[in-house]
């Protein structure tokens, strides 16, 4: 990803940073991505010793 940001001074010290829209959501998609990964990584860990059904065993009880 490459972004193009702009950084607007107050006082001489860094303050805001303006960055074009897409890049913006790009970014912001990137950041719910990540969320999401950690809330699933979370979850996955707190299940692993728990029984587990497989696609198949699940598919069948579907479809008898």
């Amino acid at each position: 990803m490459t972004i193009h940001p702009q950084v607007i001074e107050r006082q001489g010290r860094k303050e805001f940073v303006v960055l074009p829209y897409e890049e913006f959501l790009s970014i912001r998609e990137a950041l719910e991505d990540f969320e999401d990964l950690k809330e699933l990584r979370k979850e996955k860990e707190k299940s692993k010793n728990e029984p587990a059904t497989s696609l198949d065993e699940v598919a069948r009880s579907l479809n008898p």
